[in-house]
């Protein structure tokens, strides 16, 4: 088995040819600049796009991004609510409902919605995640009203027939048999989880424990729909070929008449600082051994010093950041410790986050575990003991740089980050601050970061064994 994934990373941008190993140090800082006068400019450009926010009277948030390139639009109604939303023993609602909002409204009867939108040429979707559940929609621009009255009579009037969701639930059982109950390393992950977590609902798989789908009930549903799906605990957001003023209109036309609920008040996912180290063994069906390990760590809405969590981010390229990366140069190629090895983070939660590194042994060269979780903490040691050059953090920059202004070229990636940072609680303005704030990172910011964050009262490990090396 490779090196476990998370369900969702994003990859960093290598901007380095593999010649770079050889490449002298002036050579490679006068890429690093040149990369960096390249993109900076792009990424200004597109931070200058028009971005308008206002509300309805009924509490529903819209913001319109205007982006003129072509005339396409993405619409995407973001809800605050997931799985770590959800409490033990009713796992699995948030996703389960994303799936029966496509099984009639008042208007129209099951995967209707769908066929209208296919016959417009459109493409949807939704998703789920620990923190919110989002459906969109890209189609033409003169088209954005049927999105928008799509979306409107779901929200409104949901119908959730009976006999739909005993065929749906049983659907969403598959899914998980397929995506992670057959899958060694999704199903470790989800394992691991629940010690990496040990006082928050990330813990909770979005998909649900399967002992909690076999019991679900249409009423729990119901219950939930109507406890969350309400538009003052929405985001609306618009990018594309329009204006401000035809998405104000079109808003009030589909979406205000629907009226405002009470909502409950929802808890910050909060984490124990120091938990204290955790470990787990795990056998599951793979040929391969793997190692998980995981600091407990603040997102940006939970760390009062966001340069800190910025640094973070830049750690995670500094260690994987590709070809030439501190992991796979050293650990890889280097002192063939292992065949592969990952880092990644996610700053934009709600909640409390995690620090992951991943890594499977060289079974070639006879590597154990053992030397593999040495070998990373070598390279959190050293980033403790040094702050990384002016050089790397240079070249780091550049290639997180490259990764958001490949990200702002599309307008569904655009909208997504919009409605990802509203939703966890902060605000879209951030998208267009993030150059600043990983420019002002400095390598002694890096090695604090380390410092305070790689420690043993954070940790958690996971070693993932073949089944058949549970006898030895």
């Amino acid at each position: 088995m490779a090196a476990v994934l998370p369900p969702c990373q994003s990859a960093v941008v290598d901007t380095n040819l593999d010649e770079s190993r050889t490449m002298p140090l002036m050579l490679r800082r006068a890429v690093a600049l040149l990369l960096g006068a390249f993109y900076l400019p792009l990424l200004a450009a597109a931070d200058s796009q028009p971005t308008h926010e206002f509300f309805l009277d009924n509490g529903l948030k819209v913001i319109v991004r205007e982006d003129h390139r072509a005339p396409v639009v993405v619409s995407q109604l973001w809800y605050k609510v997931g799985s770590s939303y959800e409490t033990p023993g009713q796992t699995g609602l948030s996703h389960a409902l994303e799936h029966m909002m496509f099984k009639g409204s008042r208007k129209l009867d099951a995967g209707e919605a769908s066929r209208i939108l296919r016959e417009l040429g459109a493409e949807e979707n939704a998703f789920t995640s620990n923190d919110y559940t989002a459906y969109y929609q890209v189609l033409a621009r003169d088209r954005l009203a049927v999105a928008f009255e799509l979306e409107a009579d779901r929200l409104a009037s949901l119908k959730l027939p009976p006999e739909e969701f005993a065929r749906e639930i049983e659907v969403i059982k598959e899914e998980r048999r397929l995506r992670t109950d057959d899958k060694p390393s999704s199903l470790a992950y989800e394992r691991f989880k629940t010690i990496a977590y040990p006082a928050s609902g990330y813990r909770n798989p979005t998909i649900g424990w399967m002992n909690d789908l076999d019991r679900m009930q249409a009423a729990e549903l119901r219950a939930w729909y109507e406890q969350w799906y309400a538009p003052n605990n929405a985001t609306l957001v618009v990018v594309g070929d329009v204006s401000v003023d035809e998405v104000r209109s079109l808003a009030q036309r589909f979406f205000g008449d629907i009226e405002k609920r009470d909502v409950p008040a929802a808890k910050l996912p909060l984490e124990l600082a120091e938990p204290g180290e955790r470990r787990l063994k795990l056998h599951v069906k793979t040929q391969l051994p793997t190692l998980l390990m995981a600091f407990n760590v603040p997102s940006l809405a939970t760390e009062d010093n966001a340069r800190q969590v910025h640094a973070l981010r830049l750690i995670t390229a500094l260690l994987d950041g590709g070809y030439s990366a501190r992991l796979p140069e050293r650990l890889e190629r280097g002192e063939e410790l292992v065949t592969s090895a990952s880092a990644w983070y996610d700053a934009y939660a709600r909640g409390d986050s995690l620090f992951v590194l991943s890594a499977a042994p060289n079974m070639q060269k006879g590597r154990t575990l053992e030397e593999v979780e040495a070998g990373l903490w070598k390279e959190l040691e050293a980033l403790k003991q040094s702050a990384p050059s002016a050089d790397e953090l240079e070249r780091v920059r550049a290639q997180v740089i490259a990764g958001l202004v490949y990200e702002r070229d599309s307008i569904t990636q655009q909208a997504t980050t919009i409605g990802t940072l509203e939703t966890v609680g902060l605000s879209w303005r951030l998208m267009d601050e993030e150059l600043s704030a990983l420019e002002a990172v400095t390598p002694e910011d890096i090695q604090q970061a380390a410092r305070s964050y790689f420690t043993r009262s954070r940790l958690s490990v996971a070693h993932v064994l073949p089944e058949e090396a549970r006898d030895e």
